[in-house]
C-alpha cells in the first residue's frame, strides 16, 4: 500500500517542531504580557496619563533627533539606583530604544530589574512607534 499524498510532502521548518501543547502555549503567550507592551497601548495610556514612566535608553543625540513625546532619557549604560531616585520603588518603568533591530530596551530592562525595579519593554521602539503612524518629539526634554 502506498504513502498518501499527504505522507509524502516534507515537513517545513514550520512544521517540523510540533506546536506547544495548548495549556502550554497558553501560559507562555499570557506571560508575555508581563514583560512587554505595545507602541498601541503606549500611546493610548500617554495621551489619558500614564501610569509608568516610559524611558528611552538612546544617546542624548538620538533622543534629541526624535523621540517619544513624554519619555524620559535615560541611556540604559547610565541606569543606576541614584538615577532612579526620584521615583517611588514600585513605579513601573517602560524602556524602548530604536526597534527590532536593537536590543538597547532589553539591556535597559535588564539593569532595572537588576535594581529590583518593575519594568516592561515597549516592544517595537522608534520603528513601532512610527510604524503606527504615530508623531516623534524633537530636541531635549
Amino acid at each position: 500500500m502506498g504513502k498518501s499524498q499527504k505522507e509524502c510532502i516534507m515537513k517545513s521548518a514550520v512544521t517540523q517542531v510540533p506546536a506547544a501543547p495548548s495549556d502550554i502555549a497558553r501560559e507562555h503567550f499570557a506571560a508575555e504580557f508581563s514583560f512587554e507592551t505595545d507602541c498601541w497601548d503606549t500611546h493610548d495610556a500617554l495621551s489619558k496619563g500614564a501610569d509608568f514612566v516610559l524611558l528611552d535608553v538612546r544617546s542624548p543625540a538620538m533622543f534629541a533627533k526624535g523621540h517619544v513625546p513624554g519619555a524620559t532619557n535615560l541611556p540604559h549604560g547610565k541606569i543606576i539606583r541614584s538615577k532612579l531616585a526620584d521615583w517611588p520603588d514600585d513605579t513601573l518603568f517602560v524602556t524602548y530604544c530604536a526597534g527590532p533591530h536593537c536590543n538597547g530596551a532589553a539591556r535597559g530592562a535588564l539593569r532595572l530589574a537588576e535594581l529590583g525595579r518593575p519594568v516592561k519593554i515597549m516592544a517595537g521602539g522608534i520603528t513601532g512607534w512610527l510604524d503606527e503612524g504615530f508623531e516623534l518629539a524633537m530636541g531635549e526634554v
